[in-house]
């Protein structure tokens, strides 16, 4: 007997649902719908009341679309998962509370989502063979924390950024770059064009992961955007005859992704060899980064796989939540009607892990 589940994000600028279906235990994602705010490109910037405002116009034609995608009515609807945070509380408010009408109209179970646990289940849409245990990088605009999985719902925290995270200094370098808004993509496409070696940026908090201790596998970017920050002003005030910054970018660009890049990658792939496991995944936007995946592969070849979901999974996204929500709901559990949403909200079952037992 087929079970389907309604999932809903807003929290932050994009609106999305998604229908999962599940079938003997095996989910299938049956269709998804991203609707992305366009509007932030002219701040260089989400604005969280604009945000809020253009999940409201859009929540209800995207549902609509997505039961209408998979082919069914909200009669059918087994239960819905919306996520409730961390995020914009003003976004989250809108999805969260149209999610809690649409339940109890239809006399249905709700469950909310945390936004992290929706990216660690992610791949599973693509990779049915991603069961814990594994290590989970999140790398995202908002976060960036390296976890330990055991078992679904049970999550041990290694490390996780002192400041930015790895998003946000993409976003930052795009930025000083004139790159625009989101920056990700941008410099990924820019630095393939780039010399490597000649802006060498130290890779921030690399030196600990060997000194070992408390922040062995924490994270630390806001250096690394100053030293960007530095090299940008030095080409701007350099001789035209080198192509002042225009000559630059392309090459700053590079030198940055290279210096993010390879401290995600050491500190991971250090967890995976220090605990063990043969699995790891990669989730959240910056996953999106096909250098990040391809090094951490490279890095680990012969000892672990790496599963890392497709750039619409990894992107904010309604379909992790109806699969984070869809395992939850299958526990049986349930959110009460007095569902509300957090920014802050933590990942469920964290705790953090016993660095001793780690070499």
């Amino acid at each position: 007997m087929s079970q389907w589940v309604l999932g809903i994000e807003s929290s932050c600028d994009e609106t999305s649902a998604a229908v999962l279906r599940s079938e003997g235990g095996r989910p299938s994602l049956a269709s998804m719908v991203i609707l992305s705010q366009d509007v932030h490109r002219i701040f260089g910037g989400v604005v969280p009341e604009l945000a809020s405002r253009a999940h409201v116009q859009a929540i209800g034609s995207v549902v609509d679309r997505a039961l209408t995608d998979a082919g069914i009515g909200l009669p059918q609807l087994d239960g819905i998962a919306v996520t409730a945070g961390p995020g914009l509380i003003g976004a989250l408010l809108v999805g969260v509370m149209y999610a809690k009408t649409l339940a109890f109209s239809l006399d249905r179970p709700i469950i909310g989502v945390n936004h992290l646990e929706g990216h660690l289940f992610a791949p599973t849409l693509e990779d049915p063979e991603l069961v814990p245990p594994f290590i989970g990088l999140l790398v995202s605009g908002g976060h960036t924390m390296l976890l330990d999985v055991p078992a679904w719902g049970e999550y041990r925290l290694l490390g996780q950024t002192l400041d930015d995270a790895a998003g946000e200094a993409f976003d930052k370098v795009a930025n000083l770059l004139g790159l625009g808004y989101p920056g990700g993509a941008a410099i990924e496409r820019l630095a393939l064009e780039g010399r490597p070696g000649r802006y060498r940026f130290p890779s921030p908090m690399l030196a600990d992961l060997e000194r070992g201790g408390a922040n062995r596998y924490a994270f630390s970017f806001s250096g690394l955007k100053t030293a960007v920050l530095r090299a940008v002003r030095a080409a701007e005030a350099g001789p035209n005859t080198n192509g002042g910054l225009a000559g630059a970018r392309a090459d700053l660009a590079r030198g940055f992704q290279d210096a993010a890049l390879e401290v995600l990658i050491a500190k991971t792939s250090h967890a995976v060899e220090a605990i063990g496991y043969d699995r790891a995944m990669i989730g959240g936007g910056v996953a999106c980064n096909r250098a990040l995946a391809t090094g951490l592969r490279q890095r680990l070849a012969g000892q672990a796989l790496v599963s890392v979901a497709s750039p619409r999974l990894n992107t904010d996204n309604a379909a992790m939540i109806a699969a984070a929500g869809a395992w939850r709901l299958a526990r049986g559990e349930r959110s009460g009607w007095d569902l509300e949403p957090r920014d802050d909200m933590p990942l469920p079952g964290l705790a953090l892990h016993t660095l001793g037992s780690i070499s």
